[in-house]
């Protein structure tokens, strides 16, 4: 089967990382902080650089990796497209279309996947999706970037949780796993779809089930048990328990209203979600990603544990300040969420490099969940 050579894939990758680049200075510029000029002209896209250009971009290249053939690697061609497009200032609605078309792409390689697979995880997989097919559509529609988020932040978490699902195969079966789960992301998708009608209800409800997620996520997970073992494995496993304990955070943040532009607490329940949730499953299985997508090395170091010591931290600043009302602290939180990304990528980066100069076969890496 054709497909697309590891060397070819790094292009992609590359305006992914463009659109996060300059979306984390976006995002700094909407907490008053000053940046260059082109990030501080993204402020109002901000999420759509991290969510559909960036995220939209990593995860379209993984499926195509995964799928096999020429033609999921539009997916992420066309997410990344649409974040150049922002960034030099093109048409919005020619951007908007463009992570419309690559969610559509996502959409129909999830579905060829549970064609080939039907299972809970892979129709979860396609239903997130879907999902951001529909905050793109809504968004291009509306021409309101707000009502999206929801959309959009459902993606992340279910295609997180869909992943997750997949690895309870390994455990011993426990009859309530599936229907608690069903029932979880029923309560989140339908927040996250009434909520162009009936805001703040529907994001009190979405919080409610993002909160349901969390807990099911750290009662049956495979994580409590990896946890517990060595090297990469426990990495892993520690991320994605603290990563669901932000989860949770940010979605007591937001029954009590946190996801809703202009409230209090919108800053502790999006940034909990998005960052302290979503980054530290990034942290987590980028040592297995990045090998299976580009064909490098990325051996396991403690030193991995530096990012994400950073990550939690940063955004505990970051909450308190918004938590204490003190925007220099919740400034200094964001400016410390910016660094760690930093040096996240550079402990990619050098971990490449060390995975390079290792002989074959000691690259490092074992099956970790």
């Amino acid at each position: 089967m054709n497909t697309l050579p590891p060397l070819a894939r790094v292009p992609l990758l590359v305006l992914g990382l463009a659109s996060l680049a300059t979306g984390v200075l976006a995002g700094l510029a909407r907490i008053g902080l000053s940046v260059p000029d082109f990030g501080a002209m993204q402020a109002g896209t901000h999420a759509a650089l991290m969510i559909s250009a960036f995220f939209g971009a990593v995860i379209c290249l993984e499926r195509a990796v995964a799928l096999g053939g020429l033609w999921p690697y539009l997916g992420p061609a066309l997410a990344g497209g649409g974040g150049v497009l922002l960034l030099f200032g093109g048409p919005l609605v020619v951007a908007q279309s463009l992570f419309v078309l690559a969610s559509s792409v996502l959409l129909g390689g999830s579905l060829v996947v549970i064609r080939r697979q039907t299972a809970l995880f892979t129709v979860m997989l396609a239903v997130g999706a879907g999902c951001w097919l529909a905050g793109n559509l809504v968004w291009i529609g509306t021409g309101n970037l707000h009502v999206a988020v929801p959309l959009w932040l459902t993606f992340l978490v279910l295609t997180i949780a869909g992943e997750r699902l997949e690895l309870t195969r390994f455990l011993p079966a426990r009859p309530a796993a599936a229907p608690s789960f069903i029932a979880a992301s029923a309560v989140i998708l339908t927040g996250a779809l009434t909520a162009p009608f009936a805001e703040a209800t529907a994001l009190a409800v979405f919080g409610a089930g993002l909160l349901a997620l969390a807990v099911w996520l750290l009662v049956f997970d495979i994580a409590r048990h990896t946890a517990g073992q060595q090297g990469l494995t426990r990495f892993i496993g520690i991320c994605l328990l603290t990563g669901y304990a932000w989860l949770g955070a940010g979605a007591v943040a937001g029954v009590a209203g946190g996801f809703a532009p202009g409230h209090a607490l919108h800053d502790t329940a999006m940034h909990a979600v998005a960052l302290g949730f979503v980054f530290a499953m990034v942290f987590g299985h980028a040592a297995i990603i990045f090998p299976a997508v580009l064909k490098v090395k990325i051996p396991y170091h403690p030193f991995f544990y530096l990012p994400l010591a950073l990550l939690h931290l940063s955004l505990a600043l970051r909450v308190f300040g918004g938590l204490a009302d003190n925007l220099a602290l919740r400034q200094w939180g964001a400016l410390a969420n910016a660094a760690t990304l930093a040096v996240f990528i550079a402990t990619m980066i050098a971990s490449v490099i060390r995975g390079a100069l290792q002989p074959t076969g000691r690259s490092g890496r074992r099956r970790a969940g």
